[in-house]
């Protein structure tokens, strides 16, 4: 029946509830309804932040740099220009996720499955084992609902299947049920997974060409919403080393070991500790599995205090990796402090408010590393 017609329905429903035994209703209805510019476009509107309503447009301004959705969207289209046994899946979200541009250039490589994570999986498994290269597309939050697929189908067979995670951390406006709070921590102990965070938009493509090419079993990439951090784009992308991270900037007073996203804001934050007199080393660890180990071992000989900060809850996650690399490794002497998302569901909010409520944004990194050297922080400073 029309779902539209409020009237009929509400009839119906009140004489089928005196009906015994089984009973189906088929609702029909358009998403939409009555509102031009969402009956128009099936995927816009989903969920929103604040738009014109005549128009349907956003209200936000851009600020020009590309979104990370987008960024992976086009390197994967490049990605099945170089090697043709690439193929995305997606469930339902094309544009969510960046595939309408791999619909649009090469639809026989495209794929979408419907609201149906847990087959996405399993159907990237069976391709995978018809030598394809299969890219399951999906958010980190819709992720969950195929954990087991997850080992069952892919990482038991030890298949290359390719995971991209998109909105992986806090999402802001879509709030609790969105953010992708879990994703370094339920991947994590998945045997045989390999799990990548990009610091911007060169080392997703980087991350992405890397997963394409890694034939040893599955491995996976999560990546934020929204914009990027604007970083000039090479006109080719480079295969990195697995489990190998980076130090960006040395230091003799403290360490900060960040993953993804929260790699600029550590940046940032040893900004702000060198204008206090304190120097802080900067590594990009890239890879939550397997760490590298041999970076983590030089920092620990050289640094009395440590930090992890990740855009991921800390039970689990990589602060929790590095905790469990000092205990195997028997390392001593070394004060850790982990910081991330903590141990209960985070409310709405924009992705800036929330890091700034949690203690995530540069000046809290930078507050931490401060009490944590005994440092009296200066108010004028740490807020800059």
């Amino acid at each position: 029946m029309n779902g539209h017609n409020i009237v009929k329905l509400v009839n119906i429903l009140r004489e089928i509830k005196s009906l015994k035994g089984p009973i189906l209703l088929h609702v029909i209805t358009e998403k939409g309804k009555g509102y031009k510019p969402a009956e128009e476009h099936s995927q816009k509107l989903h969920g929103v932040t604040p738009f014109d309503k005549v128009t349907g447009k956003s209200s936000k301004k851009s600020n020009g740099k590309p979104s990370f959705t987008a960024v992976f969207g086009e390197a994967l289209v490049d990605q099945v220009r170089r090697d043709p046994r690439v193929v995305g899946i997606t469930a339902a979200m094309p544009d969510g996720t960046g595939l309408n541009m791999l619909k649009e250039e090469f639809p026989d490589h495209y794929f979408d499955v419907g609201i149906a994570e847990q087959h996405a999986v399993t159907f990237a498994g069976g391709l995978a084992t018809e030598n394809k290269i299969p890219v399951v597309a999906i958010y980190s939050t819709f992720l969950q609902r195929a954990f087991d697929q997850i080992i069952h189908d892919i990482a038991l067979q030890n298949l290359h299947v390719v995971f991209a995670l998109d909105r992986g951390g806090l999402v802001g406006a879509d709030g609790p049920t969105h953010h992708g709070s879990f994703d370094l921590s339920y991947l994590r102990m998945i045997p045989n997974m390999v799990i990548m965070a990009p610091k911007d938009e060169q080392e997703l493509r980087d991350m992405l060409h890397t997963a394409v090419l890694y034939e040893k079993g599955p491995i996976a990439m999560r990546y934020p919403r929204g914009e990027g951090t604007g970083v000039a784009l090479r006109s080719t992308d480079m295969e990195l080393e697995i489990g190998k991270g980076e130090i960006l900037k040395e230091g003799k007073d403290v360490a900060i070991l960040a993953i993804g996203l929260m790699v600029q804001n550590s940046l940032e934050a040893a900004d702000k500790l060198e204008a206090m007199g304190i120097d802080a080393l900067v590594a990009n660890m890239r890879f939550v599995k397997p760490l590298d180990e041999s970076l983590l071992r030089d920092i620990f000989q050289r640094f009395p205090t440590v930090i992890t900060i990740e855009d991921n809850a800390v039970i689990g996650g990589f602060g929790s990796a590095v905790s469990e690399f000092m205990v195997r490794e028997n390392i001593q002497g070394v004060r850790l402090t982990t910081l991330g998302l903590p141990d209960k569901f985070i409310e709405q909010g924009s992705v800036g408010e929330l890091h700034t409520s949690l203690g995530m944004d540069p000046t809290g990194i930078a507050q931490t590393a401060a009490v944590l050297l005994d440092v009296e922080t200066d108010k004028e400073i740490i807020r800059a």
